[in-house]
């Protein structure tokens, strides 16, 4: 069975899962507009069924022109990056928007260079599922990748204004997706904040975070995770997201669980949200 098929068939069984939406997207889209989105990015096996909701629901909604993909910087990549050159995947090729792309290097300060990407699975995971779910509108399908520097302080008000002023400029009806996982728990991630029952702790330490999330109080979230140590690891992503959308009209949640949930091993586990911004 040739890669094509199988991450089809992969795909296909994150919609149907029983964590999953249930279904596969329908074909008739409406006009309302996803405007943002958090979005896990583990294995399909165990963050899939989760990333579907998201995905579906941009799939049945009106298609943006762009998806501005911010990643999570697992390799510690020290400046704030985008990249101009396209990805590939069994799928087939995904463009990059490079209008976009060069406004976030000259007034975002983003550095154009492909190795803050090359061990980065962040972004590339989210690849597959627009293009399963979005069949459609396949060949207007582009993104404009980001990664937040290790090293940079930065002002997220201000970075959050820029991002807005960037895509105003272009006139670009954007779909911004943060590409996080939630709380990491277990000696493995060397973050044990509680001893027994760890998946109904796990549940309500996340459930914080996403009511945080949800009342649009990104200082509360911030101080949230500086208290407890939360190792959600798109953190900062997130806040960024908060504040670019502070005036969304609607926050779902659409999906939680943890990766012990479809193990049943909740030793070392991590938490899933699916969450989106109109």
């Amino acid at each position: 069975e040739d890669n094509f098929l199988h991450l089809e068939r992969q795909l296909a069984e994150c919609f149907s899962h029983k964590k999953g939406p249930g279904d596969l997207p329908v074909s008739k889209r409406s006009s309302r507009m996803i405007k943002g989105a958090i979005v896990p990015h583990a294995g399909y096996f165990f963050s899939g069924p989760c990333a579907a909701w998201v995905h579906k629901e941009i799939a049945e909604s009106a298609f943006p022109d762009t998806f501005l993909i911010i990643g999570t910087n697992h390799t510690g990549f020290p400046s704030h990056a985008t990249m101009k050159m396209n990805w590939e995947t069994p799928f087939g090729i995904v463009r990059t928007d490079d209008e976009l792309i060069r406004l976030l290097v000259e007034k975002a300060g983003m550095v154009n260079d492909e190795h803050a990407f090359e061990n980065e699975h962040s972004i590339e995971v989210q690849l597959p599922f627009l293009q399963f779910a979005n069949k459609d509108l396949l060949g207007k399908l582009r993104i404009a990748p980001l990664i937040l520097g290790h090293r940079v302080l930065y002002d997220v008000k201000a970075l959050a204004l820029t991002l807005q002023e960037c895509i105003m400029d272009l006139g670009r009806r954007v779909c911004i997706l943060v590409s996080s996982d939630f709380t990491h728990y277990g000696p493995n991630y060397h973050f044990v904040p509680f001893e027994g029952e760890p998946a109904e702790r796990l549940y309500a330490f996340d459930q914080k975070a996403i009511d945080f999330i949800r009342k649009k109080d990104r200082r509360g979230f911030e101080n949230y995770i500086d208290e407890t140590n939360a190792t959600i690891c798109g953190a900062q992503p997130i806040a960024l997201l908060m504040e670019i959308l502070k005036n969304a009209e609607k926050i779902q949640l659409l999906q939680y669980y943890t990766s012990g949930d479809i193990i049943q091993d909740y030793k070392n586990a991590v938490g899933y949200a699916a969450i989106t911004f109109e």
